[in-house]
């Protein structure tokens, strides 16, 4: 369904006698698979569809890596390990969904600061690529590999010196927590040189969920520089350069799609400099929201239909404690409301349209799904679906917040 006055974006889910529909399946009916709502539901069809549209725009010699701390649902890992070349990983246990898929363990990355010598160790045993993310980390995984009889698999993850602008998330450039400093990596693999590591690369990621596809070009023509610098200093030739990601998906009024189409025509235009500079390398751009996004719905079912001092409330089975981030408490510094509608009831009639917000069941005013939004034709029992919620939902959320059970998370 295209964006109307209504729904200002493009659902991307087709609707059917005013349902909406999710893996062909009417919302309803689906609740009745789910046997309960609230529920998380992800369409398999629009996560293939997103993987032939990025194959499309890209370079061909461009392997896309899923980042999965977007979703770590194990199916929805197993279905992207048949979508993509490789897999993200940022701890040991999504280290073990990913295991469980077909996907070969060498074509495995793990991220993020704090490693601990046990996760060292289960990463070396299980042949996966460490981004080493400090000096300490590079000193103990050697040790772990020479007591486990295996030469770990070692990527330098890099704080650049540079940001990427506008991004929703930076994670590089300025003193961060993440990587290593650009100006300490020669000096690290000076050392490495000395050790049983086997350099694959590096890794060298400035942000996340960015709309501005200047911005991503301009931080790709950056990485391609910052890894020539660096490639010199190594103990051996680089075979993987992993440039981020950081592609965005709107989730408000007035915001624009990313334009894929663009970000590729620019880097097919560095490809052939890059194959030039770094002949063994594969090339990576490591995605998470973005795959998964758009592909995902969040449903909680109105149990209440509240007027207070003039203003309507829908009073919903769900709220924060399932999905933080629709409630604005997920890095929001201003409140803005998620695309949220009556997924049974997606267009209203037109007396019966007006203003209403959604809350759940907690006892905290911050339990907002959707404030003052043209919902107010919603009755009890019907389905207010939450889109763009197939990335940094459940697991992003706190569950235990007020003891209220789970939700139910589907592939369909």
């Amino acid at each position: 369904m295209k964006a109307t006055a209504q729904h200002p974006f493009d659902l991307g889910f087709a609707v059917d006698g005013n349902s909406l529909l999710v893996g062909g399946l009417p919302l309803a009916r689906l609740a009745e698979r789910a046997g309960q709502t609230p529920f998380y539901a992800y369409d398999r069809a629009l996560l293939d569809a997103r993987a032939a549209q990025l194959r499309a725009a890209l370079p061909a010699d461009i392997h896309l890596h899923y980042a999965v701390k977007a979703n770590p649902m194990p199916a929805v890992v197993q279905h992207m390990a048949g979508l993509v070349d490789g897999f993200d990983v940022a701890s040991v246990g999504e280290m073990k969904t990913v295991l469980d898929t077909p996907m070969p363990p060498a074509k495995v990355s793990f991220a993020g600061p704090g490693k601990t010598e046990k996760e060292l160790r289960q990463a070396a045993a299980a042949g996966i690529v460490v981004n080493l993310e400090s000096e300490r980390e590079m000193e103990v995984l050697a040790k772990a590999g020479a007591e486990l009889g295996v030469v770990p698999k070692v990527a330098v993850r890099v704080n650049p010196d540079f940001e990427l602008k506008s991004s929703g998330m930076k994670m590089g450039g300025g003193p961060k927590q993440f990587g290593v400093d650009a100006e300490r990596v020669p000096a690290l693999l000076a050392r490495m040189k000395a050790l049983n590591l086997a350099f694959h690369g590096f890794h060298i990621f400035s942000g996340s969920q960015n709309l501005r596809a200047e911005a991503i070009m301009e931080a790709q023509e950056k990485t391609f520089e910052l890894a020539r610098r660096l490639a010199p200093h190594a103990p051996g030739p680089t075979r993987l350069l992993n440039l981020g990601g950081g592609f965005g998906i709107p989730y408000f009024p007035g915001e624009a799609p990313f334009d894929l189409a663009g970000v590729g025509e620019h880097l097919a235009g560095l490809m052939p400099a890059a194959r030039r500079d770094f002949p063994d390398a594969e090339f990576v751009i490591e995605l998470g929201r973005y795959f998964v996004g758009e592909a995902g719905i969040y449903v909680a079912r109105v149990i209440d239909r509240k007027i207070s001092r003039g203003q309507v409330f829908l009073v919903v089975d769900g709220g924060l404690h399932h999905h933080l981030s629709a409630s604005g408490n997920f890095g929001q510094v201003i409140r803005k409301n998620y695309p949220v509608l009556v997924g049974n009831r997606v267009v209203p009639d037109a007396e019966a349209a007006g203003p209403a917000s959604v809350v759940g069941p907690l006892c905290t005013p911050l339990d907002i799904l959707a404030d003052k939004m043209e919902l107010g034709h919603a009755s009890e029992g019907d389905l207010i679906v939450v889109l763009q919620s197939g990335a940094y939902g459940l697991s992003a959320s706190p569950t235990a917040f007020l003891g209220h059970p789970a939700p139910v998370e589907m592939l369909v």
